[in-house]
């Protein structure tokens, strides 16, 4: 449905997106922000999905500074090497350059909405905070927002997060809840990455209801 594209950040670095676009005129922008495992399959069907639902649906490759067109699955293996490229790999503030390179493309189409899963889900949060042309994020199981309480979000924000997750503890989401309390906390019963049906810890109910929840928000803020 999509197709790759090269998008350019304010400092000249040059990184891949997989861009899905409607079959109409766009009703606005999605930026789609990867977990830890890259721009792979489920992120594109990802991407997919938003555009049947009308969006202009981009996902940046965040990882091209480290590594070029990184596609990893979920053994542990993986997930080593996932984590290494998030945290290690490459500078947060070149990840918001490229995330922000990414939502002024998503422009073009109109209002831009921000979704992002697992580091992901962080990105988003860091991303409805200190990035501009944002009108809402949506923030899935995003390990360390905890962390960042101290940050504002400039936009409205939804999250979501698993009351199974052992990444993120449910003391850690009443925090969020606490500190943050125009932010809509939804969760679910489920794991950590429920919303991945590529994964052992998909729960259909769970991504089903996150979905629908994260398309009334866009529906609602970004047309």
């Amino acid at each position: 449905m999509g197709t790759q594209r090269q998008l350019r950040a304010v400092d000249g670095f040059s990184f891949g997106a997989y861009e899905a676009l409607p079959e109409g005129a766009p009703r606005g922008g999605v930026v789609v922000i990867q977990e830890i495992f890259g721009v792979n399959d489920h992120i594109r069907d990802v991407t997919d999905g938003f555009a049947r639902a009308g969006y202009a649906a981009i996902a940046p490759q965040i990882f091209d500074r480290a590594e070029r067109d990184v596609e990893l699955g979920y053994e542990e293996a993986d997930m080593g090497r996932g984590v290494a490229l998030a945290f290690q790999g490459t500078e947060r503030a070149d990840t918001l350059k490229d995330l922000q390179a990414t939502i002024e493309e998503a422009g073009k189409y109109g209002n831009v909405g921000v979704v992002g899963y697992c580091y992901g889900g962080l990105l988003t949060w860091l991303s409805a905070c200190g990035l501009t042309g944002i009108t809402c994020a949506s923030a899935y199981y995003g390990g360390g927002i905890v962390g960042e309480l101290e940050q504002v979000a400039q936009c409205p924000v939804i999250m979501h997060f698993g009351e199974l997750d052992a990444h993120i503890s449910m003391t850690d989401v009443e925090k969020i809840k606490k500190a943050l309390p125009d932010v809509d906390v939804n969760v679910y019963a489920a794991d950590h990455g429920f919303n991945c049906d590529h994964r052992a810890s998909y729960d259909a109910t769970s991504a089903e209801l996150a979905r629908e929840r994260t398309l009334t928000f866009f529906e609602e803020h970004v047309g």
